[in-house]
C-alpha cells in the first residue's frame, strides 16, 4: 500500500527555497526583455531572497565586456607585426582623442572661470588682472605642449605653427610652445630597425658604417639620427615614425572634430575649414622622396645666393620614410648667443634670411612653408660671414605666376600709396577688404597715422596688430577664406620670417627688404610681359627702370618719414605728452 513520504520541517523548507533550474533559451524569446513575469505572491519566490532572471540587455553587455577584449587579444596574438601596429593605433587613437578633448575642455573652462569668476569686477589692465591672466595663459600653454608631445605627429606640427604668431598670442604661449620646434616624443631603436627592414630589407648597421640610435632631434613627423657612410661622409638620417602614415588620417579627422567643437563653443573661432583645405598639402610631408626632390629644386633656384646651403640628398640610402642627407653643423637661427659666439653679425643673418625667402615668394613661386627656427641653421662660411642651412623641405607651396604677379604689384602699390592699385590687385587675389589684407600682409600698419590713432601707441607694431586682430577678427576670417589656398602657407612663411627677425632683436628693416624684393620680382616678371608691347629691348628696360626708380624714391621717403616720426616721438616724450618706450623708438627708426 502506497504511503506518502513525509519530511521534517527543516528539509521541507530547504526544498521550497531551492532555485529552479536555468530555463532554456527559447523561454526568453517569447517573453519581455526585462525578465520573467512574477510568480504568485503566495509562493516562496515572493521572499526577498527569491531568484529573478537577469535582464537580457545586461547579459549581452556583460558578454561584450568580456568577449570583445578576449577576441581582440586573440586577434592581436595571432596577427603579423604590421597588423599588430594597426590594432595598437586603434586603441591609441581613442586615447589621443580623449586626451585632446580633455585638454580642450580644461583650457576653455579655465579661461571662463578666470574671466567670469576670479576677475569679475576687476579692471582689465590692472596688475591683478594681468597676473591672473598670465598664470591662466601659462597653464593653457603647458597643457598644449604636454598634449602635443604625447599625441605627436600632426599635433606637434600644429603647435609649431602657433609659434610664429608671436605678435598675436600671449608671450607665455610663445615661450612655452618653442620647445616643439625641435623636441617631440622619440621612439626606440627597435622601431627604427623594424622600419629599415620593411623599407630596405637590412638593418641600419648594414647600410651605414656608423649609426647612432640615440636621435639628435625628434620632430613632429620623424626623428633624426647621425650616421656615417662607408666612405666616411657624415650624414643625417631622417627616420619617419613607423605608425605615422597609418594614424595620419585618423588624427586629421580628430583635429577636425575638435575644431568643430571649438566652433560650437566659440562661434567666432571657425578654423576647421583651414585644416580641410590644407590636409592634402600636409599629407605630402609624409613622402620623404618628394621632400628630397623639393630640396634639390630649392637648391637649384637659390643657387645664385652663395650663402644658402641645402644638404645634398643620398638617394641610395633614402625611401618614402627615410631621408639621408649631408650632415651640416649650425645653430638655430633664433639663438642669438650662439650666433654671436661664432663672430657673426645679427643684421647680416636677418637680411640673408629675408632675402632668401622673399626670392621664393616674389619670383620663383616655390615657397618653403615651414621655415621655423628649427629648420634654419646658421654657421660661419668660408668668407667669415653667415651661411644659412635650410632643412625640412617636406612642406612646400607653389604660387602660380598670376597670383605671384598680383602679390608683387600689391606690395608695390602699398609702398606707393596707390589705393586704386591696392584695391585692384587685392581683388585679383579674391579679397575685397584691401586695406585689412594689406596690413595682414605687411604685419604692420600701412599708414603711419593708423599707428598714431591706435589706443596702444606705447606697444608699437605688435600691440597694433593685436588690437587689430581683436577688433577685426570676423573680417580677418573673411579675408582668409577669400584668399587662394596657396596664399595661406605664403602668409605663414611671411609671418614666421617676421617672428625670427623679432627674435633676433629686429636688426634690419624687414618691411624695406621685402618691398625691395617685391619690386625686383615684379620688374623681372613685367619685363617678360612687356616683350610683346615694346619693339625694342632698350625701351623695355627703360620702362622697367623708370617704374623701379619711382618705387625706390617712394620707399626712401617712407623710411625718412619713419625716422622723422621717431624723432618727433622722442621730443613729445621729453615734453611728457606721450609715454616713453624704447620699443616704439626702435620700431620707427628701423
Amino acid at each position: 500500500m502506497w504511503r506518502p513520504l513525509r519530511l521534517c520541517y527543516f528539509h521541507s523548507e530547504l526544498l521550497r527555497s531551492r532555485r529552479k533550474p536555468w530555463p532554456s533559451p527559447g523561454a526568453f524569446f517569447g517573453k519581455p526583455l526585462w525578465g520573467l513575469p512574477p510568480r504568485d505572491s503566495g509562493t516562496a519566490s515572493s521572499s526577498p531572497r527569491a531568484w529573478r532572471p537577469t535582464p537580457l540587455w545586461r547579459r549581452a553587455l556583460a558578454a561584450a565586456v568580456v568577449g570583445l577584449p578576449l577576441l581582440l587579444g586573440v586577434r592581436y596574438a595571432t596577427a603579423e607585426a604590421r597588423e599588430k601596429r594597426k590594432l595598437r593605433l586603434l586603441v591609441d587613437g581613442v586615447g589621443r582623442f580623449g586626451r585632446s578633448l580633455r585638454i580642450g575642455l580644461h583650457i576653455s573652462l579655465d579661461y571662463w572661470w578666470c574671466a567670469n569668476v576670479v576677475l569679475r569686477g576687476v579692471e582689465e589692465n590692472s596688475p591683478g588682472y594681468v597676473k591672473v591672466m598670465s598664470a591662466c595663459h601659462q597653464r593653457a600653454a603647458d597643457a598644449l605642449v604636454l598634449g602635443a608631445i604625447h599625441n605627436g605627429g600632426l599635433y606637434v606640427k600644429l603647435g609649431q605653427g602657433l609659434c610664429s604668431f608671436n605678435h598675436l598670442l600671449p608671450p607665455e604661449y610663445i615661450k612655452t610652445l618653442r620647445v616643439l620646434e625641435d623636441r617631440a616624443l622619440g621612439r626606440g631603436f627597435r622601431e627604427v630597425d623594424e622600419l629599415f627592414l620593411e623599407d630596405f630589407g637590412a638593418l641600419p648597421q648594414e647600410l651605414f658604417q656608423e649609426f647612432e640610435y640615440e636621435p639628435m632631434a625628434a620632430a613632429s613627423l620623424a626623428q633624426v639620427h647621425r650616421a656615417k657612410l662607408h666612405d666616411g661622409t657624415a650624414v643625417a638620417v631622417k627616420v619617419q615614425y613607423i605608425d605615422l602614415r597609418d594614424r595620419f588620417d585618423a588624427d586629421v579627422h580628430t583635429v577636425e572634430l575638435l575644431l568643430k567643437l571649438v566652433e560650437l563653443l566659440h562661434p567666432s573661432f571657425g578654423f576647421s575649414w583651414v585644416l580641410q583645405d590644407l590636409k592634402g598639402t600636409l599629407a605630402q610631408e609624409l613622402d620623404f622622396e618628394q621632400e628630397g626632390h623639393n630640396a634639390e629644386r630649392c637648391a637649384l633656384e637659390l643657387r645664385h645666393f652663395p650663402y644658402v646651403v641645402v644638404p645634398r640628398v643620398h638617394w641610395d640610402k633614402s625611401s618614402k620614410r627615410v631621408l639621408t642627407a649631408d650632415f651640416c653643423e649650425g645653430c638655430k637661427i633664433n639663438d642669438v648667443e650662439a650666433i654671436r659666439s661664432q663672430g657673426l653679425a645679427l643684421p647680416d643673418v636677418a637680411e640673408k634670411l629675408i632675402q632668401a625667402f622673399a626670392e621664393q615668394i616674389f619670383y620663383t613661386g616655390f615657397i618653403h612653408s615651414d621655415p621655423h627656427p628649427g629648420n634654419v641653421l646658421v654657421r660661419r662660411g668660408r668668407d667669415g660671414k653667415a651661411e644659412l642651412v635650410l632643412l625640412d623641405h617636406g612642406l612646400y607651396q607653389f604660387l602660380d605666376q598670376k597670383d605671384r604677379t598680383a602679390l608683387c604689384q600689391l606690395w608695390r602699390a602699398i609702398i606707393l600709396r596707390d589705393h586704386t592699385a591696392m584695391k585692384t590687385h587685392a581683388a585679383t587675389l579674391g579679397v575685397q577688404d584691401y586695406m585689412l589684407f594689406s596690413e595682414m600682409l605687411m604685419q604692420r600698419p600701412v599708414h603711419l597715422e593708423r599707428l598714431w590713432s591706435s589706443p596702444l601707441l606705447s606697444h608699437a607694431e605688435a600691440a597694433y596688430m593685436q588690437d587689430m586682430a581683436r577688433s577685426h577678427f570676423d573680417s580677418i576670417m573673411e579675408v582668409l577664406r577669400a584668399l587662394p589656398r596657396p596664399m595661406l602657407l605664403v602668409l605663414r612663411n611671411i609671418n614666421t620670417v617676421r617672428a625670427i627677425n623679432v627674435a633676433l632683436g629686429t636688426p634690419v628693416d624687414r618691411y624695406f627688404l621685402m618691398a625691395k624684393s617685391a619690386v625686383r620680382g615684379w620688374s623681372r616678371l613685367v619685363s617678360t610681359a612687356y616683350q610683346g608691347v615694346y619693339g625694342s629691348s632698350l625701351l623695355r628696360h627703360l620702362r622697367v627702370f623708370w617704374e623701379t626708380l619711382k618705387f625706390e624714391a617712394a620707399l626712401r621717403l617712407e623710411t625718412l618719414a619713419m625716422r622723422l616720426a621717431a624723432l618727433l616721438v622722442r621730443f613729445l616724450a621729453h615734453l611728457g605728452l606721450v609715454q616713453k618706450t624704447e620699443e616704439l623708438y626702435q620700431y620707427l627708426e628701423t
